[in-house]
């Protein structure tokens, strides 16, 4: 453990503890030489001496090194001071995703695909580079106040042209978004990071992991053999074009995902226009593998066990056993020497010159500015530049909004920095959502950046919109009205109306009542009234009376007919009409 005050290389001096791994510490520090802060990973002094381990370490920064992209976490610096092996990488305040989904519990469409989005831009440019993550899971992405995602942690990302993808005897990174090939011990590539993004959507859509377990390997065989929940049942917002978006993501055969990232990103764009809202339920065009008989890790290393307590057998050793060994020898010795010139090349074309790179230059702050002007401006400080439109409310068309990396930053002289500029007020184009599901409707404007408020308006036939209280009936901006992004459209859904119905003029019996009070939560009260004209316990006069809106714990006043307790020559008629007035002085 670094104590606080702690100087490592006599440049960067720790504040404290932000973060603990099972192979490496993260600490906050401060660059004492160019003022600024940044996070400091070290190997844990335990594994400091584990050849192995700091293969891997040193692995991180190689990987994660030859990456310049603005979802990645930039590295600044790596070495050794006093045993202890670090990497100095870029400092990012915000959240992790793991803490916001614990935060919110279920996060939006329209959040998630933002989110997505990103992270598939990220690791197309990983894949670019022949790097595949494998780690992909919500505590090694971070998200910023601005909402930019930044994906960290490359210690186990490996190069798609690597001999030897996972470990021997051991699976890498978090089981809960294990791909099936990685947890039966197979090779992972670049459909192996898709999957984990399938089960890291469906986690941001439902607030919840598709496999629990009691171990790891249960969990690693629940990947390999039971399919994903139901995830509509579980969020009934979700569309059926996002959870095919899933389902195919996180196909357990990798013939069935998507064949790259940017193909799942292409889907995603799409996924909540109106014309997809009614796309079927995916049905893959390969079986999904059977993994009934894959060994998982734990067997294997049992077995591997077993093998070496077996009795060897003698043998006689012949010529052409010698002949072979030899041949053996010399195949082992020329591999090492071509392994060895491999790793001096990568060393000399890629290590050393990210290691040795310019001084770093502090980024320009070119806010407000015209394009053309900060563009200038950013050329002269000696970086290369990459400018994008980007829809604001504040500024006029053509004005700087940012640029990342962001301002008064010091990156590398000869990196690239992306100039957002204003491309004015984003506007869509509203279109006809009655007889649309309103929650749908409400997430591709979110998407947009609308607001939307939903609320309820009564209509005259309530009969025709039972069930089916999610369909809009009429929204406040009609169709072709123009939006930016920012203002808000109120959508309506029917306010369903329940009425009393006339228990009087077609006679209800006591029990039809009852009936009826109990479906709505009503208090009834009873009186009665002596006739011969009708049979008993049959409604002769109602309070409320027909039509009136019903509301929960109303109180309900029937006065229902009664056999006369004696006999007389008078006829009692019974009247035409019951009022109000006349019911309320009945005895209860």
């Amino acid at each position: 453990m670094i104590a606080k005050g702690q100087k490592i290389n006599d440049r960067y001096e720790i504040e404290k503890l932000i973060g603990e791994g099972g192979m490496a510490n993260v600490y906050l520090a401060n660059d004492t030489i160019l003022d600024r802060k940044v996070a400091v990973k070290v190997l844990r002094g335990d594994l400091a001496g584990d050849e192995k381990f700091v293969r891997r370490f040193q692995r991180e920064a190689l990987s994660a090194s030859s990456l310049s992209h603005p979802n990645i976490v930039e590295i600044y610096d790596v070495g050794e001071d006093e045993g202890n092996f670090y990497i100095v990488m870029e400092y990012i305040e915000g959240k992790t995703l793991k803490q916001l989904i614990k935060k919110r519990g279920v996060l939006s469409l329209a959040e998630t695909m933002d989110i997505m989005l990103q992270l598939l831009d990220a690791l197309a440019s990983a894949h670019d580079s022949y790097i595949i993550h494998r780690d992909i899971k919500p505590q090694n992405i971070m998200i910023k106040e601005s909402g930019l995602v930044k994906i960290t942690d490359f210690g186990i990302a490996m190069a798609l042209n690597s001999a030897q993808l996972t470990q021997t005897n051991s699976v890498m990174g978090s089981v809960h978004y294990l791909p099936p090939e990685q947890a039966s011990g197979k090779g992972s590539t670049i459909r192996s990071d898709i999957y984990s993004l399938g089960i890291l959507m469906f986690e941001m859509l439902t607030g919840k992991m598709p496999f629990k377990g009691d171990s790891a390997v249960e969990i690693a065989l629940k990947h390999m053999k039971e399919p994903l929940p139901n995830m509509r049942e579980i969020n009934p917002v979700i569309p059926q074009s996002v959870e095919n978006i899933i389902l195919k993501a996180a196909a357990k055969n990798p013939k069935n995902r998507y064949h790259d990232v940017r193909e799942m990103a292409e889907d995603i764009k799409t996924c909540l226009d109106v014309q997809r809202q009614d796309e079927p339920k995916i049905v893959f065009k390969y079986p999904e593998t059977d993994f009934s008989d894959t060994k998982t890790v734990s067997v294997l290393k049992e077995e591997k066990q077993e093998a070496k307590e077996e009795t060897p057998v003698a043998k006689q050793i012949t010529k052409d056993d010698k002949i072979e060994k030899s041949n053996k020898k010399k195949t082992i010795i020329i591999g090492a020497i071509a392994f060895t010139f491999v790793c001096l090349l990568v060393l000399i074309i890629i290590v050393i010159p990210k290691l040795s790179q310019s001084k770093e230059v502090k980024v320009p702050d070119v806010y407000g500015m015209e394009i053309s002007k900060a563009e200038e401006m950013i050329k002269k400080a000696g970086f290369k530049i990459e400018s994008r439109k980007k829809s604001s409310d504040e500024l006029e068309e053509d004005l700087v909004i940012e640029t990342e990396p962001s301002k008064n930053r010091y990156v590398k002289k000869g990196s690239k920095i992306i100039i957002y500029y204003s491309s004015g007020s984003k506007k869509i184009e509203i279109e006809d959502y009655i007889g649309m599901n309103v929650y749908e409707i409400k997430a591709k404007l979110e998407l947009e950046g609308i607001k939307v408020i939903i609320e309820q308006k009564e209509v005259s036939d309530s009969v025709k919109y039972e069930g089916k209280q999610q369909l809009i009936i009429d929204q406040s901006i009609s169709k072709g009205q123009k939006l930016a992004a920012g203002k808000e459209i109120t959508l309506y859904i029917p306010k369903i109306l329940s009425v009393y119905p006339d228990m009087v003029t077609d006679p209800w019996a006591l029990s039809r009542v009852m009936e009826f009070c109990e479906k709505y939560g009503l208090t009834l009260k009873k009186s009665y009234k002596e006739t011969d004209e009708i049979e008993e316990d049959m409604v002769l006069a109602q309070s409320p009376k027909a039509g009136d809106e019903i509301f929960e714990n109303d109180v309900v006043k029937v006065v229902l007919s009664k056999k006369p307790t004696t006999t007389t020559t008078t006829t009692t008629t019974r009247p035409t009409t019951t009022t109000t007035k006349d019911l309320n002085n009945q005895g209860e």
